[in-house]
């Protein structure tokens, strides 16, 4: 719960997460193919999720966790993101993508045996149930669930959780703006679909897109993360699309029992105005509601022309 106070007529989040995708780790380092800095964007990265919230319920990293599924890569990551979540006292969640091997995944995320076996997990986050999905499919790229996994899901589901359900997985059910990526969409999706239907799972968390996006899927919310190593430029026509070193971002999920929010949160160096603060919000905090709509909402008297 925020210590945030109370201004409007909502609550403030009964649970927070911090919703990161598409890390693209790289042994020793190495910068992406593509010229960006997977380790220095995501250092940023964690800067400010580390500013943004004190006490998060979990830290959720849809997939692509590395570019070319080394073993380093895997070790370099969670040496970044461990120490945030031991700081932050939550738990991370690594999601499985379509870069990613999941022997090597297993093995130097999980300490669990190297296997080919779909990487999925359950969480109970104080009331709020997240369960990670495997969308990856060993030797490809595009995304699939297979009826194992859709068969574990549902049986997960047939009891609903107090505060209800996020699924997280990779490969997003929503179609793209850029047309490649439909090349390697989601199969299946009427069965998840069925599978869902009817189910507290209040939203969906998803990646592989390199850039933000939001839909519905099956009556649910969906909501997809850009990348912390590059987005994609979508300011071009859409079969033009291409990858930039700019614009990585985040998003935080406010989970409250009418409604969930995703705000995107940008990582960048710009310069930003002095005009709130803990102390300004403090003073408002100690008005009566009168007070502070008139401290805050009248406007000024305007001169007419």
């Amino acid at each position: 719960m925020s210590d945030t106070p109370v201004f409007g007529r909502h609550q403030p989040a009964t649970h927070t997460i911090i919703h990161l995708s598409d890390p693209h780790f790289l042994a020793g380092g190495a910068r992406h193919p593509g010229g960006s800095d997977s380790d220095g964007n995501l250092a940023h990265t964690l800067a400010a999720v580390r500013r943004v919230h004190p006490h998060p319920s979990a830290i959720v990293v849809t997939g692509d966790l590395t570019d070319l599924g080394e073993p380093d890569a895997y070790r370099r990551l969670r040496t970044a993101l461990e120490p945030v979540g031991v700081d932050l006292g939550c738990p991370i969640v690594w999601v499985a993508g379509n870069h990613d091997e999941r022997p090597v995944l297993r093995a130097e995320l999980l300490d669990s045996p190297a296997t080919q076996e779909p990487v999925t997990g359950v969480w109970d986050l104080d009331g709020l149930r997240l369960i990670a999905l495997d969308t990856s499919v060993p030797g490809w790229h595009h995304g699939d669930l297979d009826r194992g996994q859709l068969d574990w899901l549902a049986g997960i589901l047939a009891q609903p959780a107090p505060h209800g359900t996020l699924l997280a997985m990779h490969h997003p059910p929503l179609p793209a703006h850029v047309p490649l990526f439909d090349i390697l969409e989601l199969r299946h999706q009427d069965e998840l679909a069925e599978v869902i239907a009817g189910t507290d799972v209040r939203g969906i968390l998803a990646g592989h897109l390199h850039y933000s996006s939001f839909g519905m899927f099956a009556g649910v919310p969906v909501s997809v993360a850009s990348s912390t190593c590059y987005s994609m430029n979508l300011a071009r026509p859409a079969d033009e699309v291409n990858g930039m070193d700019a614009a990585e971002s985040f998003q935080l999920v406010h989970v409250r029992p009418d409604v969930i929010t995703h705000t995107v949160v940008p990582v960048a160096e710009a310069r930003t105005g002095d005009y709130f603060s803990a102390e300004w919000t403090a003073r408002m905090a100690a008005l009566s509601p009168a007070a502070r709509l008139e401290a805050f909402s009248r406007k000024p008297p305007r001169a007419l022309a």
